[in-house]
Order: structure tokens, then C-alpha cells, then sequence
């Protein structure tokens, strides 16, 4: 289980914080592959930065679904919110974003990761991305209910609830629910969203995200 606050590196001895760069260091080569592409073609001032794990790096229209703003997708698949917190000054602080809007949690929970972490996590990405870009205003895109990971529901409800509280004692940040409207009348997953693999969405599925976050993204990434 990942407990490195990213914004306490600085006061660990050598050895912990090789150790926590061992932790990310599966993610190096896509990070390192963000850097190319930013060098080949740099990217949009004043963008909004889609950063997390794969339902970001697989929201493959996010050009036509906010046609209002410039965007950059950062997700990389498979991601949990402190591999974004740890590679902030690579993918974050480099486009000095007009907004940031994060999905990520999704696989914190799948790797055991406790509700309150993934809320402190979150709270640690706010912390870092505010050292570079005071007041960035930053929404955090609930952890969806999948098919593929219906028997966490319980951790994904309880993780969301403490982000939201969380999020409501922040300025300039947002909590913007997906999970609710993505749940059936009984209250469960449901299929629809979901490509094959009942985790990762389809059409449907980002379309309704878009109709939620776009308002949060008119707003604040003009």
C-alpha cells in the first residue's frame, strides 16, 4: 500500500525516497513518452490538464466533448492518484494549467488501498500542483462504479464521500459526481456504461461524463 506524501520527499533520508521512486518507476517509460510529445509539438497554454489513470488515457475525444477550451490528456493506464502526485513536476507544473481535472482511485482501491488514503492522496495532488500554481482550480471526477469491480462498491462509496467532504473545505476545488447517475434503480453498476471487460468505458459512458464535467470545465478553463 502506497502511503508517500509526495510533498514531504524533501525531508526523507536518500533511502526513502528511493525507495518511494521505486514504487513509480513502472510508469518512466510513459512519462518519458508525455516529455517527447510535449518536446515534438509543445503543448496549449492555458489549457485544461485531464490527468490519471486510464478512463482519462482512453477519453480519447476530449477535443470535440469541450470544444471551448484547449485540453491535455495525461492518463496513464493503470495509474493510482500518487503516481500523478509523484510525476507533477514532468506532467503538471511544465503547462501551468488553467484547470486540472483528475480521475483517479479507481485502482487505488483495487490495490487495497483504504478510503481515507485515497483521500489524503487526493489532498497530497491538490497540495503539489498548488506549490507550482497557487489557486488552480482542480475537480476530482468520482471513482465510477464498474462491473468489473461491483464488490468494491462499499470502499468506491465510502472514498467518494470522503473526497466530497474534502473537496467542500477547499477553495476552487470540485467533486463532480459521476458515480450516482451511472448506477441503476437498484442502486448497482450497470453494463451499459461498459466496453466488454465491464471496467473501462464506451461511448455511452464518456458521453455522460462529458455532460457532467463540461459545465465545471466552461467555467473555470477559459
Amino acid at each position: 500500500m502506497k502511503r508517500w506524501l509526495i510533498v514531504l520527499f524533501a525531508l526523507l533520508p536518500p533511502c526513502a525516497w528511493a525507495h518511494a521512486a521505486d514504487n513509480h518507476a513502472q510508469w518512466n517509460a510513459e512519462i518519458a513518452a508525455f516529455e517527447r510529445a510535449d518536446r515534438a509539438q509543445p503543448p496549449p497554454a492555458g489549457a485544461v490538464l485531464f490527468i490519471g489513470s486510464s478512463s482519462i488515457r482512453f477519453w480519447k475525444t476530449l477535443a470535440t466533448d469541450f470544444p471551448e477550451v484547449h485540453t491535455i490528456n495525461r492518463g496513464f493506464g493503470g495509474s493510482e492518484i500518487a503516481d500523478s502526485t509523484f510525476f507533477a513536476d514532468r506532467i503538471v507544473a511544465p503547462y501551468h494549467p488553467r484547470a486540472i481535472v483528475m480521475y483517479a482511485g479507481d485502482n487505488d482501491v483495487e490495490a487495497g488501498n483504504s478510503p481515507g488514503q485515497v483521500r489524503d492522496d487526493f489532498a497530497a495532488f491538490v497540495r503539489k500542483a498548488r506549490a507550482v500554481d497557487p489557486g488552480v482550480p482542480i475537480a476530482f471526477i468520482a471513482i465510477k462504479p464498474s462491473m468489473a469491480r461491483k464488490a468494491l462498491l462499499p470502499q468506491i462509496r465510502e472514498a467518494n464521500a470522503l473526497v466530497r467532504a474534502y473537496a467542500a473545505t477547499q477553495q476552487q476545488v470540485a467533486y463532480l459526481d459521476v458515480f450516482t447517475p451511472m448506477l441503476g434503480k437498484d442502486g448497482q453498476p450497470q453494463a451499459k456504461w461498459f466496453i466488454k471487460d465491464g471496467l473501462h468505458m464506451n461511448r455511452t459512458g464518456y458521453e455522460l461524463w462529458a455532460g457532467i464535467v463540461r459545465p465545471w470545465v466552461d467555467a473555470h478553463g477559459r
